[in-house]
């Protein structure tokens, strides 16, 4: 664990889902991958998926295909769809996530799940964690326009929380996550789960990094949580 800074306590925190509490990183980039290849475009290699992962779509395409987006980005958008719900039944919660939210939930903080996926894989998603009760809301793509590294998933999930930036934590696994907590003034704890680097997330805001959810509930005493 790296912890750069401790401040006060949380009352309420959000918890991005996509490789945070999910595994699903790797299965976004297997979709796209093969997404991409469908649409003429072979020349994307997945390691640049990867570093893509966890930013609003239209970002996505734009780093990836660049002048091709227009043309093949909305088609590429709705395969990449397709294969990751057929890959859906590979999808597992992240080592300790379920005990992670249900003992914050314990301590008495608000959980919501700050996501700017697709309702429809959202409900994936949270069927997967299977742990409602402990949540007291989510966002998805329906409630903004733009998501990470724009602030504004974040301003929706503080809105739902009913609580001010000072007053939340976000825990999230991308730079992107990063960015868009520390745009909306939130604290961001970044976990090593989605493959971005300890050095990586320090840069782009964290001010704690661990490896994986399980590794944050074993520190979750003396962690920016607490």
């Amino acid at each position: 664990m790296t912890d750069a800074v401790s401040n006060s306590s949380p009352t309420a925190v959000l918890f991005d889902i996509d490789g945070t509490l999910v595994d699903s990183n790797y299965l976004h980039v297997e979709s796209w991958a093969h997404a991409f290849a469908d649409v003429g475009a072979n020349d994307v290699p997945a390691w640049r998926i990867h570093r893509a992962i966890g930013q609003d779509s239209a970002k996505l395409l734009d780093s990836l295909l660049g002048s091709r987006a227009a043309e093949l980005g909305d088609r590429a958008k709705e395969l990449h769809s397709q294969y990751y719900k057929q890959l859906a039944d590979r999808l597992r919660p992240l080592d300790g996530a379920q005990d992670l939210l249900r003992e914050v939930h314990s301590r008495g903080r608000t959980i919501v799940l700050a996501t700017s996926a697709p309702e429809d894989e959202l409900d994936i998603l949270t069927g997967i964690l299977d742990v409602d009760e402990a949540i007291h809301a989510t966002t998805n793509s329906d409630d903004v326009e733009t998501a990470k590294p724009d602030p504004s998933i974040v301003e929706v999930a503080l809105d739902k929380a009913g609580v001010s930036a000072s007053d939340a934590i976000f825990v999230g696994d991308s730079v992107w996550d990063c960015i868009a907590a520390s745009r909306a003034g939130v604290r961001t704890v970044g976990l090593l789960s989605g493959g971005f680097s300890s050095a990586e997330l320090l840069s782009a805001g964290a001010i704690a990094i661990y490896d994986d959810p399980a590794a944050l509930l074993r520190e979750l005493s003396l962690s920016p949580l607490a």
